[in-house]
């Protein structure tokens, strides 16, 4: 009897070791899923703003006597008010606005770099879960950490843009800061584009934080 339920209870943990292996194998697909998600979708988010440019035409008036000088004026990440303002749009945002906006200057460029790193990291993250699994308890408590982090880092990130997107598309008259997506209409669409597909990264890292939550829970 004793021999019996000995050879029954082998069977039953190998049984159970058997499960554990095939779901710490799904859980590591899952894994692996996920931050080539995370890395594609930060990859797009940046090269989007990164490659978004319009030149448009646009009167800018510098004295009630003078007629408007109509002028080009180009719009880009590394040019807007939200990001690193070159003079020339700076005269166009000041002219259309009445004042200039100093406190979005940091918006977009916070932005960009966030998804930079993000990409960067989860590329280095994907690199070294294929090479060394889940083998290092330290390495994954590392991870996990640092998943956290990106998704701090991008929702952060996509909450600065977002706000100078609402300012670039609405204005706001109690500043006097004039809507500009009425003139760089195309440049204000590829933004938004950038900002939902960051957003859709924001979202993979934070399942990644919750699959990690839920193996250790289980």
């Amino acid at each position: 009897m004793e021999r019996h339920s000995t050879k029954n209870m082998s069977h039953e943990d190998k049984e159970i070791g058997e499960v554990k292996v095939a779901k710490s194998a799904r859980e590591g697909n899952c894994d692996l899923l996920l931050r080539l998600c995370a890395l594609v979708l930060t990859l797009v988010a940046t090269v989007v703003i990164g490659v978004d440019k319009q030149t448009t035409i646009v009167p800018i008036k510098f004295a009630e006597s003078l007629p408007p000088l109509e002028v080009p004026v180009t719009a880009k990440w590394n040019y807007m008010s939200a990001y690193v303002v070159p003079l020339n749009l700076n005269a166009f945002i000041f002219s259309v606005s009445g004042q200039f906006n100093p406190t979005i200057h940091f918006g977009i460029w916070f932005f960009v770099v966030a998804n930079g790193i993000a990409c960067g990291y989860a590329t280095s993250s994907l690199l070294i879960t294929l090479a060394m699994g889940h083998k290092s308890k330290y390495l994954v408590t590392l991870v996990s950490m640092l998943d956290i982090l990106m998704v701090a880092l991008l929702f952060s990130s996509n909450g600065a843009a977002l706000g100078v997107g609402v300012i670039a598309k609405l204005g706001n008259s109690h500043v006097r800061w004039n809507k500009v997506c009425n003139v760089f209409d195309k440049f204000c669409d590829q933004l938004a584009a950038s900002c939902l597909i960051s957003l859709l990264g924001s979202i993979t890292f934070l399942l990644l934080v919750m699959l990690r939550l839920h193996s250790r829970r289980t």
